[in-house]
Formats: structure tokens, C-alpha cells, sequence
């Protein structure tokens, strides 16, 4: 199998969730592989700000304003797209959210966050990719960031509701592509799950309380930059072949060690 990424030159791919951690580094990466990448994301600037640094690369990053939990926030994002750049070609649903939001304790409103979010978020945003790739005959690629999470419950206090939201992506996955083959697109759909990363969703977050802090300090990481690897592999592999999961975890991890 030859990888390769330069049937996706010049073309623009939408990353969610793009101002830090994964969704920064996916969207670096993809700018640097030659795309024209849009980063939606609440704090644009931080995606304006990277697109300074990348100004001599071969791709381009623009950054628009979005929180990807209202449905009209994510058609003007598309439409901007539309407005001005190529078709979309490929779509990264990586925004998403934790939350200390057990069953047993958690608040209503956290679990609304999380659902959001994680999942409506990431439906809306592939609806309308799909509707722009269908329109314009396009053999793009959809990539869902999910979760080790997403395949197995963890078994320790708090990521009950997250761990419920992951499960849904899984599905979400193979739904989306069994109606793509019904509606006989090519359109190829990736589950990306890594373990633990070092983000703002883990040992990174500003709050960790000590009690955190000490069982990360004991824990195997992965590095953003590893699952944005993971991503342009699934990216590079022939318009034939697909990827349906993709797995990664940091050598050394325990069966719970991650979120």
C-alpha cells in the first residue's frame, strides 16, 4: 500500500476545535502537508495566531469563530467556507469536552455540555460536510476524534457521561458509513481513538486538584503531535482503502489509565 497525501494538495479540509492541543496540531500538520485548512474554534485567535506561523508553508490555515454546540454557529462556519474557498474535502470532528459527570451526582447541565458538544456537535458538522462533498461529487474523508473511551467503560470516578458520549462516536462511525454506502459515496470515515494525550482535557487542565495531578504524574502520555501522525496516515492510504478504526495508545498504559 503506497501512502501518500497529494491527492489532497490544495485542497481544504475543516478542523473543529482547532485553537489547542490535538485540533492544533491536526490542523499544523494538515497546512504543512499543503492543505488549506479552516480551524473553528471559540478562541480563533489562538488559531489566527498560529496561522502567522505557518504564513511560509505550503498550505494555509483560516480561522473562524464557532462554538460547535450551536447548530447556527456551524452553518455560518460552512457557509464562510463555501463563500470563500474550495469545496470541502475533508472533515476532522475533533471538539470535545470532559466533564466530572457521573450518574449518580452529575448536574443536568453537564451532561448537556457533553452531549453537545461530543455528539451533536460532531453530527451537525458531518451533515453539512456530507451535503457539500455529495454536491460536488467529491470522494472526501470524514475523521471523528473518539476516545479509548468510546470502546470500553472506564473504571474510576467521574467519566461516566464522557464515556457514554465516546460509545456514541462509535456508533455515529459506522452509521455514517453504512449510509454513505447506501447512497453509493465514496466518502471514506475514520474513528480515531487515542488513550491518554497530554492536552487541556488532562495533566495540562488549569485546575487539576493534587489529587489529579499525583495519578497523572504516574501515567504514560501521548503527545498531540502523535495523533495528528495518526490522522495523515488514515489520510495518506489509497482512495480504495479505508480505516474504519484507528487506535493509539502510549506504550506502557493501563487498561484504565485513560480518558
Amino acid at each position: 500500500m503506497v501512502l501518500s497525501m497529494d491527492r489532497w494538495v490544495g485542497k481544504v479540509a475543516i478542523v473543529t476545535g482547532a485553537s489547542s492541543g490535538i485540533g492544533a496540531a491536526i490542523a499544523n500538520a494538515l497546512v504543512e502537508k499543503g492543505l488549506t485548512v479552516l480551524g473553528i474554534a471559540r478562541r480563533s485567535e489562538r488559531i489566527e495566531e498560529s496561522a502567522k506561523l505557518l504564513s511560509n508553508k505550503q498550505g494555509k490555515l483560516h480561522a473562524i469563530k464557532a462554538d460547535l454546540t450551536k447548530e447556527e454557529d456551524i452553518l455560518k462556519a460552512f457557509k464562510w467556507a463555501k463563500d470563500n474557498l474550495e469545496p470541502v474535502h475533508i472533515l476532522i470532528n475533533n471538539a470535545g469536552r470532559g466533564a466530572k459527570a457521573n450518574l449518580t451526582e452529575g448536574e443536568t447541565r453537564q451532561w448537556k455540555k457533553v452531549f453537545d458538544l461530543n455528539v451533536l456537535g460532531l453530527s451537525m458538522a458531518t451533515r453539512e460536510a456530507v451535503k457539500v462533498m455529495k454536491e460536488n461529487q467529491i470522494n472526501g474523508h470524514i475523521i471523528h476524534m473518539n476516545s479509548v473511551a468510546g470502546h470500553q467503560v472506564l473504571n474510576f470516578r467521574g467519566p461516566s457521561v464522557y464515556c457514554a458520549s465516546k460509545f456514541a462516536v462509535t456508533a455515529l462511525t459506522e452509521t455514517l458509513r453504512q449510509e454513505l454506502n447506501q447512497q453509493g459515496l465514496k466518502i471514506k470515515v475514520t474513528s480515531v481513538s487515542p488513550g491518554m494525550v497530554e492536552s487541556e482535557m488532562t495533566n495540562l487542565h488549569p485546575n487539576l486538584t493534587p489529587e489529579m495531578k499525583a495519578v497523572y504524574e504516574k501515567m504514560p502520555f501521548l503527545k498531540s503531535e502523535d495523533i495528528a501522525d495518526a490522522v495523515v496516515y488514515a489520510l495518506s492510504t489509497p482512495e480504495h482503502v479505508q480505516i474504519p478504526e484507528l487506535t493509539i495508545k502510549p506504550v506502557g498504559e493501563k487498561i484504565n489509565d485513560c480518558v
